[in-house]
């Protein structure tokens, strides 16, 4: 690849990767991308005939696309375009026809100028859009095009202000000494090629300067990613209403809505992640009722906020949340937790145990919850008579216009299944609802009691039906419970290490309370086709769970890298240095008791690789100078200079010996272009190279002229 092909196909790299920087964030529609490409494809074969635009055509389009700016705002507002949207995309539009229109046109400095300013501001814009791990990659790839084009310019820029100047001291353009004309070009190429490994040697040095910075200096402000889709909208289960069937259409949709990594996570351990609990039933739906609604805060130190104790440290479950923008300001965590940690303005959590912050529509948050998963035994939990405490009536009560077949149901399921505990009652309807009715996504009970439609008629619905249906049939029991909407544990993803929950997790499940323990207890009677979970399998499933694994790195150690995360990373550096540091000192006792223990014989070893390494460098150095200078290791300037164009002074002797002397005003090159002797011509030219132009003759050359010089010396011998 020549010079001139070198920066040109890395000027306009430059210009493609940025469009396709603010492609892939979201900026262009891919047609007009797609164009673009074209007309770059267009410019290029142009590049130097009659076709490209003169500056002047140039100029001129350029003042007319203004005007185009302002209507393809308008037309974009006309359209129905989002008013966030309709300033970025006639921005991005713009910018894009300004770089196809340079690219068409005869280029000067300024002009290359102005397009990689413009590629600058394509970048800029997509960052602003985008700060997924795929826009890492094009910003890498940009970095890299980018250093490699300025790299070119500058040294295309100095060519040219430097006078091409030749004096016949110097070497010539085309002087070739026994060497084949192609390898010479493949070698001035060579030097060209070698300009993108410089690139990426200084891309990899920017990356290390900046890696300690990136480390130590946690991002400003808020720890999450703004958005431009704005989140994700109409969480049903999470608002205090909630009516009969609105889950079925929710778990439709495969948005994904957070990511939650487990501290030593077992395979068999099942989680539900918990979001609100509802304690009123109107016939129709669930709410909070107003003393479901009050809430406290908790008190925050350092960003540790505490919501309760554990008996034991071993019993409490560490998850790490990585939560999506989502309406509603619900935290969520595995059932009970204890303590909530994040970079929060407020924590607060409400009579039912739901823990609540700021609302972050458009943000995604990072935080850690604290579980005890653990539950009491189920013999005290089936020993367990006490009376409920003042205050939990509300979770037995039950609307007036209850069907009274619900209540019969119910006292049969226990009869039969001789029920004589609270658990035991629980456990006995959790059972029949899971095995005597289906599980189906569409909303069939309908009417003014949807529950008995969904009991007695349809008995088939999904989650909010099966749980709606125990809770009420306990409290007619007298047993308090109530309904909690969250979502089931979701695909684990071996490549992340994390569990992925999306909206076609939403779940709703029963608790009952246990006053002799103090505790509500978890049952969930939605038959197991309505808990499954899928799983991805293949190459398609393995590729999209190493894309996850890749954002969730990206989010949790670039987007939402805090003070919180920074602490972490210090302590585990501190850590790993520790066990290294550890690690080292016993490998260096080790070797140490090594070494003493057989140091003789590693003197012995030692010895002899010195005493034959010094026999393999006399060896080389006798064959190289010679017996006479194989020990004159240390040389002048100046001897070196004379050893490296000794080869011409032996020429001068030889063609002296001859008869023929060279005049005081004559050059090297000029003496033997007068002789017309062709050997001495290319002898010259090698000195020339050697001595003015700072080459070293390969091994071959010096041979190649030591054979000549030979043959002179023949000659002159011959001829005596």
């Amino acid at each position: 690849m020549s010079f001139k092909t070198y920066f040109q196909t890395f000027s306009y790299a430059t210009v493609a990767v940025a469009t396709l920087a603010l492609l892939l964030a979201g900026g262009l529609p891919i047609s007009i991308a797609v164009l673009f490409w074209l007309l770059l494809a267009a410019a290029w074969k142009c590049e130097g005939t009659k076709w490209q635009l003169s500056e002047r055509v140039g100029l001129v389009v350029v003042l007319l696309s203004i005007p185009l700016f302002f209507l393809d705002w308008k037309y974009q507002k006309l359209i129905g375009e989002p008013a966030g949207s309709v300033g970025v995309n006639a921005l991005a539009h713009l910018i894009v026809f300004l770089s196809a229109v340079k690219l068409l046109q005869v280029k000067k400095d300024r002009d290359w100028v102005f397009l990689y300013l413009i590629s600058f501001f394509e970048v800029l814009l997509a960052a602003g859009l985008s700060f997924s791990p795929i826009f890492l990659g094009t910003l890498t790839l940009y970095l890299l095009c980018g250093l490699s084009t300025m790299i070119a310019f500058e040294i295309q820029k100095s060519k040219r202000a430097i006078a091409a100047t030749e004096t016949r001291l110097l070497v010539p353009p085309d002087s070739r000494i026994f060497k084949n004309p192609a390898r010479r070009s493949g070698r001035r190429n060579a030097e060209a090629n070698r300009l993108p490994f410089v690139a990426i040697f200084l891309l990899g040095l920017i990356f290390v300067l900046a890696l300690p910075l990136f480390l130590v200096a946690p991002r400003v402000g808020s720890v999450a990613l703004t958005r431009a889709s704005g989140g994700l909208a109409n969480f049903v289960g999470f608002s205090e209403n909630v009516t009969l069937g609105e889950i079925g259409s929710l778990k439709r949709d495969n948005t994904v809505v957070m990511h939650i990594r487990i501290e030593d996570w077992q395979p068999r351990r099942e989680f539900r992640w918990r979001g609100v609990a509802l304690d009123e039933f109107t016939g129709h739906g669930w709410k909070k009722s107003p003393v479901a609604r009050r809430s406290y805060p908790l008190t925050n130190e350092k960003g540790f906020f505490q919501l309760g104790t554990t008996e034991a440290l071993h019993r409490l479950t560490t998850q790490t949340v990585f939560l999506e923008p989502i309406e509603s300001p619900v935290l969520f965590a595995a059932t009970r937790p204890v303590a909530i940690e994040g970079e929060f303005p407020f924590v607060r959590v409400d009579a039912e145990g739901s823990v609540q912050t700021s609302r972050h529509e458009f943000d995604r948050i990072i935080y850690k919850a604290l579980s005890d998963t653990t539950e009491p035994d189920i013999a005290l939990l089936r020993a367990d008579a006490r009376p409920y405490p003042a205050g939990f009536e509300r979770y037995l009560q039950y609307p007036e216009s209850l069907d009274s077949r619900i209540d019969a149901r119910a006292n049969a399921i226990a009869v039969n299944a001789h029920a004589r505990n609270r658990y035991d009652v629980a456990k006995a309807i959790e059972s029949e609802l899971q095995s005597d009715y289906g599980y189906t996504l569409e909303m069939k009970a309908s009417g003014p009691d949807p529950l008995a439609d969904f009991l007695f008629n349809v008995k088939a619905g999904h989650c909010e039906y099966f749980s709606t249906a125990m809770a009420i049939m306990l409290r007619t029991r007298g047993i308090a419970a109530r309904v909690v909407n969250g979502f089931l544990p979701g695909e684990y993803n071996e490549a992340a290490g994390a569990f992925t929950v999306r909206q076609s997790d939403a779940h709703s499940w029963v608790e009952v309370y246990f006053p002799e323990s103090h505790s509500w207890i978890t049952f969930d009677p939605t038959p197991a086709a309505g808990r499954s979970e899928p799983v991805r399998t293949g190459f398609t499933g393995q590729l999209g769970k190493y894309a996850e694994a890749l954002e969730l790195i990206w989010f949790q150690y670039v987007i939402g890298y805090d003070k919180q995360e920074q602490r972490s990373l210090a302590t585990s550096l501190r850590n790993h240095m520790f066990d290294y540091g550890r690690s080292a000192a016993a490998l260096v006792s080790s070797f140490r008791a090594m070494v003493s223990s057989s140091a003789r014989a590693f003197g012995l070893i030692a010895g002899g690789l010195i005493t034959a390494l010094l026999l393999v460098f006399a060896a080389k150095r006798v064959r190289r100078f010679g017996w006479p200078h194989w020990l004159k290791v240390w040389r002048t300037e100046t001897g070196q200079e004379s050893s490296r164009v000794d080869f011409y002074e032996r020429l001068m002797a030889l063609l002296e010996q001859r008869g023929v002397k060279r005049e005081p005003h004559q050059t090297p090159l000029e003496f033997a272009t007068s002789i017309n002797i062709p050997d001495a011509v290319r002898i010259t030219e090698a000195y020339n190279r050697v001595r003015f132009g700072v080459e070293n003759l390969s091994a071959s050359e010096l041979r190649e002229i030591e054979a000549r010089l030979s043959e002179f010396d023949r000659q002159n011998k011959a001829s005596l």
